[in-house]
């Protein structure tokens, strides 16, 4: 049976962005698995694969509109209309305020917030056609601010915003949009902020354990599980979102 539905998401090659696209993939989706190098994704699309899934690997910059615009029709040729957008992509240039330079600033904007927005308006054209969509962004517990992340809390927190308004806009058309925003999740890149702060990984779980009411950091699996959820025809009634997957209350 041909998959229902085509999806598309972004920092697909590993952490968040792979459980994601694999949990779409079991889903019945069609997955494009999108990160900055085609080759990056050539692990998530042989998992998916064999689990006798649907995958195609692409390649683009998020933050460049050309690249973008290519990658969606790609996709769109390839396995069809895209309706399912997942902007996942993302990078850390973590430093204190004192320390940021304007390349650590823009970077980080640039593939969160200014790809956010590239993705969703190539994409919305599918949607709007189909009159059916899901978007779902990736925010963070770091919107509520966080040391060390002016750049990357600034992102995270626009990222809110920027999902209310496109519920709003869109939602006459049958289109979604929702944000998650995960807690500590136990990725590759938290391991890398364990590192630039100079803490052993495990000690730098448990620590974050202790202070999660239920006592254990995420995986990339349980942002999975909620993306699945959004993405659903279910989800049809929830729009403009912000959900912590965080284990506990956030303020």
């Amino acid at each position: 049976m041909a998959p229902s539905r085509v999806a598309i998401v972004t920092g697909a090659a590993r952490g968040i962005g792979a459980a994601v696209a694999k949990r779409l993939a079991k889903d019945g989706c069609a997955v494009g698995v999108l990160d900055l190098a085609e080759d990056n994704c050539k692990d998530t699309v042989a998992a998916i694969q064999a689990a006798g899934g649907t995958a195609l690997a692409v390649g683009a910059d998020v933050s460049v509109a050309d690249q973008v615009a290519a990658a969606v029709g790609k996709v769109a040729e390839e396995l069809g209309a895209p309706t399912v957008l997942v902007n996942n992509a993302g990078i850390l240039r973590d430093n204190l305020i004192f320390k940021m330079s304007e390349d650590d600033w823009d970077l980080v904007l640039g593939v969160h917030l200014r790809g956010a927005f590239l993705m969703s308006r190539e994409t919305q054209k599918h949607m709007t056609e189909q009159k059916w969509g899901r978007i779902v962004n990736l925010s963070s517990t770091s919107a509520l601010g966080n040391r060390g992340q002016v750049n990357y809390s600034a992102a995270k927190a626009g990222m809110q915003g920027f999902t209310k308004t496109l519920a709003i806009e869109l939602g006459k058309f049958g289109v979604t949009a929702n944000a998650i925003a995960p807690g500590f999740i136990e990725t590759e890149m938290t391991a890398s902020t364990a590192a630039r702060v100079g803490v052993d990984f495990q000690q730098f779980k448990d620590g974050a354990a202790a202070a999660i009411p239920v006592r254990r950091v995420g995986q990339p699996e349980d942002v999975a599980a909620v993306a699945s959820f959004l993405a659903s025809e279910e989800a049809g009634f929830v729009s403009g979102q912000v959900i912590y997957v965080a284990g506990g209350p956030q303020d």
